[in-house]
């Protein structure tokens, strides 16, 4: 046994549990604890400009691989509070995350001590935990307990707060004798699967709904065997999109009230089974529960067995983690295979596909000021299957989800459930520390841009490089498109006349207030402005070439029209069409068509 600090005792477990990629800012009540990573040496740690940025780098970096834990760090008072739209993203989204802040010394916490707050009662409602450890002796166990419940059941984020004196004192600690806690999942049995599969056999339009839960158990391929044996369509949902890959034949499209393709709604309309496994049945995928429900049966597998049944109650219910689940039902369908009872779905297939092979929306637009829809086909043509796209909200998320292709799991990065303003740049950062090798591209209106554009900063000092394109149309888009319904236009205008960039040229960009091409070359980044949708494909390799050359984040700054509205409505089989429909490969080349032949 050895005398340590505990701040020496935390680094050390941190490294133990495999818990190594670090963002956030130092202060003085968290200084010991920076101390110790400098002093072992094992963390690597990325300075932030704000804590809720930091948050939502250590979010990204979660969401970037199998396994990973991205840590966010910050001293008391603000630091905490800062955190919390972070932790809540990850909450949200059941991604595991740890949080560990500063605090005023145990015996100051009752008497107002400056900057000290009470960050466990704040944070424990969109934490799998939060704690202020007060004995030095708990600091072990805490940090244990911490990596057990942000890895096992339904995985979610930890905050521990450690007041100043607790962090300096010293205890006897043993690293060697440190083991990580038993992760707990359930696993469905048998008997449980059979009767699941025996609901979906005994159907004659079944598909599969595959949720983030599936890719947050690396069961991705699973998926694909699963639903190649059985010949059975798949509907990812926003959080699962990438499960299955874009081009392959039984990818039906995704689902939904905004975030969804054509085919895909009209496909989930003439299903008459559906077996969701690890998804939510979120509001915005499901709409109105009469029109989603109507016609067809349910089964419903997660982790959490407190989600099934929270929005609408299944035929049959299974608390089982994804991959668990997946296995089990890819070993009962190569026993119904060999005995030859698995029912023949080709003809269900082929009318899916020629859905998707026909229902699509118009991107082909040579309008000035571009119009959107020709910026996410012009992503398709110039970024690769290889590509990871970050995004969190607004009209833009929404058109890329509608438009953009995803070709694997983690491919597409999203803060699904709570949306936050300014997550995407931040994120985006912390994906390119969990993928240092691979081609990051964020996706953001320009307001959700502003909120954190500070953050690009952290991209040019640490040399990580993503492309960050900016749809600009200096509008709230969305809000002003949801305002709508009540007759007005009410404070969602960002537009004014900058007297730091006048008109030049003819530019489109002059009145159109913040000069983002300014503020991220101020930040230490390089930023090309498009205003010509023909210029679009250059724009973005020019900018894959000056991510490659410098090493630092590249704006791509699109000058939109000023008001478009995005499909979206209130019931799955009502979306509103707002914008003309694709009525050939020309006027949709973003579609995948005839893939399958």
């Amino acid at each position: 046994m050895t005398k340590m600090r505990t701040v020496d005792v935390a680094v050390a477990i941190l490294e133990k549990e495999g818990a190594t990629e670090a963002f956030g800012l130092p202060g003085a009540a968290i200084n010991p604890f920076y101390s110790a990573m400098r002093a072992h040496g094992g963390i690597r740690h990325t300075l932030a400009r704000h804590v809720e940025g930091a948050s939502h780098m250590a979010d990204g970096y979660s969401r970037s691989g199998d396994g990973k834990i991205g840590i966010c760090i910050g001293t008391s008072g603000p630091a905490g509070t800062d955190m919390i739209t972070g932790l809540y993203a990850a909450w949200a989204d059941s991604i595991p995350m740890l949080c560990i802040t500063g605090q005023a010394p145990v015996a100051k916490l009752h008497k107002e001590d400056f900057q000290a707050v009470d960050i466990e009662s704040i944070a424990k409602p969109v934490t799998k935990m939060a704690m202020t450890v007060l004995e030095p002796g708990q600091v072990p166990g805490a940090f244990q307990k911490a990596f057990q419940l942000m890895r096992s059941g339904r995985p979610g984020p930890v905050l521990l707060d450690l007041p100043i004196d607790v962090q300096l004192a010293e205890i006897e600690f043993d690293i060697d004798a440190y083991e990580p806690l038993p992760v707990e999942k359930p696993r469905a049995s048998r008997k449980q699967l059979e009767k699941a599969l025996g609901l979906l056999t005994a159907a004659r339009r079944p598909l599969i709904v595959a949720g983030g839960g599936v890719i947050n158990a690396g069961a991705s391929g699973q998926l694909v065997e699963l639903a190649e044996l059985l010949g059975v369509p798949v509907i990812p949902t926003l959080m699962g999109w990438g499960a299955i890959p874009d081009d392959h034949e039984l990818m039906a499209g995704m689902v939904g009230l905004q975030t969804s393709h054509r085919y895909g709604n009209e496909t989930f309309l003439h299903s008459d089974f559906v077996i969701g496994i690890g998804n939510r049945w979120a509001n915005r995928h499901t709409g109105g529960l009469e029109t989603y429900t109507a016609g067809r049966k349910f089964v419903h597998i997660d982790i959490e067995p407190t989600q099934i049944g929270r929005v609408f109650s299944p035929d049959l219910g299974i608390a089982s983690d994804a991959g668990a689940a997946l296995a089990g039902l890819v070993g009962l369908a190569l026993e119904r295979k060999a005995a030859g009872t698995l029912p023949d779905y080709s003809t269900w297939v082929a009318e899916c596909a020629n859905r998707k092979a026909t229902l699509h929306r118009k991107t082909h637009f040579e309008n000035i000021p571009i119009k959107p829809q020709r910026v996410y086909e012009e992503m398709n043509r110039s970024f690769g299957p290889e590509t990871t796209y970050v995004s969190t909200i607004g009209l833009s998320q929404i058109a890329g989800a509608q438009m953009l292709h995803v070709f694997g799991p983690r491919k597409w990065i999203n803060a699904g459930q709570a949306g936050p303003l300014g997550w995407t740049a931040p994120a985006a950062l912390g994906v390119v520390r969990g993928k240092p090798d691979e081609t990051v591209v964020a996706l953001s209106g320009d307001y959700d841009f502003q909120f954190m554009i500070e953050e690009l900063a952290v991209g040019a000092q640490f040399n990580l490089p993503y492309i960050h394109v900016v749809v600009n149309n200096s509008y709230l888009g969305l809000i002003r498109q949801s305002q709508r319904g009540f007759s007005m236009e009410q404070n969602v205008s960002l537009a004014f006349e900058n007297i730091n960039s006048p008109a030049v040229d003819g530019s489109l960009a002059s009145g159109y207030g913040v000069d983002h091409v300014k503020v991220a070359e101020g930040l230490g980044c390089k930023a090309v402005r498009v205003e010509d949708p023909n210029e679009l494909g250059a724009g973005l390799d020019q900018a894959k070439a000056l991510a490659s050359e410098f090493r630092v984040p590249v704006v791509v700054e699109v000058i939109l029209e000023k008001v478009t509205n995005i499909a979206m409505g209130t019931e799955i089989n009502a979306i509103n069409e707002y914008e003309p429909l694709a009525e050939s490969a020309e006027d949709a080349p973003t579609a995948i068509l005839a893939l399958q032949a």
